[in-house]
């Protein structure tokens, strides 16, 4: 039977897949026997994201999410930190947190203009055309040929091409960014609470185990 789009967006049948990248979705296999199970936890689901009888499409969307924002985070983690070690344009100092309200305004706009011509390169490649009706919801739908993540964007041939190699990099790939979007969290968060630098906070806590008075000779109006 071919496979439909239900009212829901999410698509319906039992129509085969062509495998994509050596991946084949497997309905008995958690998220359809994706990538990302690794020892000792394996497949770690506690809040139920991917649970059996799902959709394939929504799934799929899911992925998609956890990849890009894995890749975001990476990005940021790095930034978190060169950002801060070094002397970035337009004079940027301070905790990263900060740092974005002092970009002047011509830069900002097109820092923006080209998240948004990226984010719409990405929808274009791996989503369906939305149907122009009412109760129409296709804008969720991702095309049957598109791996989640997979842009074709590999300027240094890193991706490989055999099935179990492919996986394997998607596995670490993804556990880099799962760790990532912690470590971001709690760079921000750290941010947000004290208002220092990731090294600073460093710095300030090697002193207080060290049995430092890190506000020794400091008047405590400077610090608020």
């Amino acid at each position: 039977m071919p496979s439909q789009i239900d009212a829901f967006g999410e698509r319906t049948g039992s129509a085969a897949v062509a495998p994509i990248n050596g991946w084949v979705p497997d309905e008995s296999k958690p998220c359809f026997g994706l990538p990302g199970v690794v020892a000792p936890t394996g497949y770690f689901d506690p809040l139920g994201f991917c649970q059996t009888g799902m959709a394939l499409n929504e799934v799929k969307r899911y992925r998609e999410a956890e990849v890009q924002h894995g890749r975001v985070a990476m990005l940021a983690s790095v930034g978190y930190l060169a950002g801060e070690a070094i002397s970035g344009p337009f004079g940027l100092t301070g905790p990263a947190n900060d740092q974005l309200a002092q970009v002047p305004i011509p830069a900002f706009i097109i820092l923006t203009a080209f998240i948004g011509s990226v984010e719409t390169a990405r929808a274009l490649i791996g989503w369906e055309e939305p149907e122009n009706k009412p109760g129409s919801r296709t804008l969720w739908t991702l095309r049957d040929s598109y791996y989640p993540g997979d842009l074709g964007f590999d300027p240094l041939g890193l991706k490989p091409t055999d099935p179990d190699g492919f996986a394997n990099m998607q596995t670490r790939e993804l556990q880099n960014g799962r760790l990532a979007m912690l470590g971001v969290a709690g760079m921000c968060s750290q941010e947000l609470v004290n208002h220092k630098t990731v090294m600073a906070t460093i710095e300030f806590y090697q002193q207080v185990y060290s049995g430092i008075n890190p506000y020794e000779g400091i008047n405590p109006y400077d610090v608020l």
